[in-house]
């Protein structure tokens, strides 16, 4: 008989094992996920710009602008 196979990660908040089949996965409680949540709502995680090209600069100037004429 197949066992079922689960993944074993560690909580991103406490550091404690948890499994891919918890319930509140991938956070070991609800403590853990209501915390995490508090985080993202007060800015302690932030997603970066992408960054620019340089032909995306050029392509953004306006030929006929004054000031891009150096």
């Amino acid at each position: 008989m197949p066992r079922k196979s689960s993944l074993k990660l560690r909580c991103p908040i406490c550091k404690k094992p948890v499994t891919s089949t918890a319930a509140d996965f991938p956070f070991c409680s609800e403590r853990c996920r209501t915390i995490d949540l508090g985080k993202w709502a007060s800015g302690a995680y932030v997603i970066s710009s992408p960054v620019k090209d340089a032909e995306e600069g050029i392509h953004d100037r306006n030929p006929d602008d004054p000031e891009g004429d150096a």
